[in-house]
C-alpha cells in the first residue's frame, strides 16, 4: 500500500498539490502569453488576464473545497483524541471556524481579481493569510497540549518552524506593500503588471512579490504536516434502510433503529 493510500491521507496531499499546481500553471500561462514579468509577479497577476484567469479561479476554487474538508477532517481528529478535554475542545472549535474562514477568503481570491475588485480580493487575502495564519497559530498550540501522549514534539517544533516561517513572510509581504503603495512610487500601481528594474519601487515590489510566494508554500507547507496524522483516519459508510423499495414511506421507525450514513473511525 502506498503512503497516500493511508488512512485519509490523500487529502492534505491533494490539497497541496492541486494548490501549487494552481499557481505553476497559473504562472506558465501568464508567461507564455506575456502578461507579466517572468521574475516574481504577484500571484494575483497571474490570474488576471484570459486564459489564466479562468484556470486560476476554477483550480483554487477546488481548493478552497479540499481546505473545508481537510480542516473539517483534523476538527475531528482532534476531537475524537481529546473528547474530555475542554481546554483543547474550545482551541479545537476556534481552529475549525478559523480554518473555514481562511478557506471561504480563498474562494474569494479566486473568483474576485486583484485588478476589477481590488478591495474584495484584498479582503479574501486577509481572509486567506491572516486568519489562516492564526489557524496555523492555534493547530500548533494543540500540537503543543497534545504532545507527547497524542503527538511527537517533532511535530509541534516542525509545524512552529513553519508558522514562524508564515509570520515573517507576512510582515515582510505588509512593510514592502505599505512603502510601495504609499504614493511614493506613483499612483495606480494596483493595476501595473509589468515592471522594469530601473523603475523606482522596484527593489519594494520584488521584495513584496518574493514574500507573497514564500507565504503561499508556507501554507501548504503546514498542511504537508498533516499526512502522517491523517494516515492514522478511515471513513466508512453505513447505510441504513427504513423499506424494500424507494416508492414505499415507512409509517414509523424503529426506537433504536440509527440512520448513520457516514461516521469517522480512528
Amino acid at each position: 500500500m502506498w503512503w497516500f493510500q493511508q488512512g485519509l491521507s490523500f487529502l492534505p496531499a491533494a490539497l497541496v498539490v492541486w494548490s501549487a499546481a494552481s499557481f505553476v500553471f497559473s504562472y506558465i500561462t501568464a508567461i507564455v502569453l506575456h502578461h507579466v514579468d517572468p521574475l516574481v509577479p504577484y500571484i494575483s497577476d497571474t490570474g488576471t488576464i484570459p486564459p489564466e484567469r479562468c484556470l486560476f479561479g476554477i483550480m483554487l476554487s477546488i481548493s478552497a473545497f479540499l481546505g473545508v474538508a481537510t480542516v473539517y477532517v483534523r476538527y475531528k481528529q482532534v476531537h475524537a483524541l481529546n473528547p474530555e478535554r475542554s481546554k483543547i475542545i474550545k482551541l479545537n472549535k476556534l481552529g475549525l471556524t478559523l480554518g473555514l474562514m481562511s478557506c471561504f477568503g480563498l474562494c474569494i481570491i479566486a473568483n474576485f481579481q486583484k485588478c476589477i475588485l481590488y478591495y474584495v480580493h484584498v479582503v479574501g487575502a486577509c481572509l486567506t493569510f491572516g486568519v489562516g495564519a492564526v489557524y496555523m497559530l492555534v493547530q500548533t498550540v494543540l500540537s503543543y497540549l497534545m504532545q507527547p501522549e497524542l503527538h511527537s514534539k517533532d511535530v509541534f517544533w516542525i509545524r512552529l518552524t513553519v508558522l514562524l516561517w508564515s509570520c515573517s513572510s507576512i510582515v515582510s509581504m505588509f512593510v514592502s506593500s505599505v512603502v510601495l503603495y504609499s504614493g511614493l512610487y506613483g499612483t495606480n500601481l494596483v493595476q501595473k503588471l509589468h515592471w522594469d528594474s530601473q523603475e523606482k519601487g522596484y527593489t519594494a515590489h520584488i521584495i513584496s512579490t518574493i514574500s507573497e510566494w514564500s507565504l503561499a508554500f508556507s501554507f501548504l507547507s503546514f498542511f504537508l504536516t498533516y499526512i502522517r496524522d491523517f494516515q492514522k483516519i478511515s471513513l466508512r459508510a453505513v447505510v441504513s434502510l427504513h423499506g424494500q423499495t424507494l416508492y414505499n414511506t415507512p409509517q414509523s421507525f424503529g426506537t433504536d433503529e440509527q440512520t448513520l450514513l457516514v461516521a469517522g473511525s480512528i
